[in-house]
C-alpha cells in the first residue's frame, strides 16, 4: 500500500473496521454509504486491498459459517491493525489535505486527535485558498474570451471552493474552541 491511493484505500478499510468487523460486501457498502461523493470504492480496488492487510496481519479473517450457517468471510481489525490506523490518523501532512484524502481523514475525525485535526483543517484551508488565487487569476485574463456557460461553469466552482474554505474557517474556530476550553477550567480552578 505505497501509493497515495492505497493509503487512502487503507485508511478507509482500517478505520471502517474498527467499529465493527465486516464482511467485504458490508465493508464496501459501508466505505460508499460513509464517504459518499467523496471516494466510490469497487470491489477491483477493495479485495486486492484487504488482501494486503492480510498478509501485513493488520487485518484477519473469520469464518462464521460453523456458527451462522453463512459461508461470507468477515474481515476483523487486529491489533497491529489498531496501531496502523492510528499511525495513519497521526499523519497531518499535505496528503491529508488533498481532494482524494482529505474526505476520508475527515470521516474518521472522531478518532483523531485534536492537534491533527486541527493542522489537516488548516492545511486543506490553505490548499483551497491557493487554489481560490489561481482561479480568480485566470478567470480575470481569460473572461473576456469565454463563452456564458464556461464563465457560469467557473464561477460555479470559484463558489464552491469559497464555501468549502468558509465551512473550513467555522471547523477550525470551533476546534480552536475546544482546545482553549480546558484551559480555561484549570485556570478558573486556581
Amino acid at each position: 500500500m505505497a501509493s497515495g491511493q492505497g493509503r487512502v484505500l487503507e485508511l478507509a478499510v482500517l478505520g471502517s473496521l474498527h467499529e465493527t468487523p465486516l464482511h467485504g460486501y458490508e465493508l464496501r457498502k459501508r466505505l460508499n454509504a460513509l464517504l459518499g461523493m467523496f471516494r466510490a470504492f469497487s470491489y477491483g480496488s477493495l479485495y486486492p486491498c484487504l488482501k494486503s492487510l492480510l498478509e501485513q496481519g493488520l487485518i484477519a479473517e473469520e469464518h462464521p459459517a460453523a456458527v451462522t450457517g453463512r459461508s461470507k468471510i468477515v474481515y476483523k481489525l487486529t491489533a497491529e491493525g489498531k496501531e496502523r490506523l492510528q499511525e495513519l490518523l497521526t499523519q497531518a501532512g499535505p496528503s491529508a489535505w488533498e481532494d482524494e484524502s482529505f474526505g476520508v481523514h475527515f470521516a474518521f475525525f472522531r478518532h483523531t486527535e485534536a492537534e491533527v485535526r486541527l493542522r489537516i483543517l488548516e492545511g486543506r484551508r490553505s490548499r483551497l485558498e491557493e487554489r481560490l488565487d489561481g482561479v480568480r487569476t485566470a478567470l480575470a485574463r481569460t473572461r473576456e474570451r469565454l463563452d456564458s456557460y464556461t464563465l457560469e461553469l467557473q464561477r460555479h466552482g470559484l463558489e464552491s471552493v469559497e464555501r468549502e474554505v468558509r465551512w473550513l474557517n467555522e471547523l477550525i474556530a470551533t476546534e480552536r474552541r475546544a482546545s482553549q476550553e480546558p484551559a480555561k477550567d484549570m485556570s478558573s480552578d486556581e
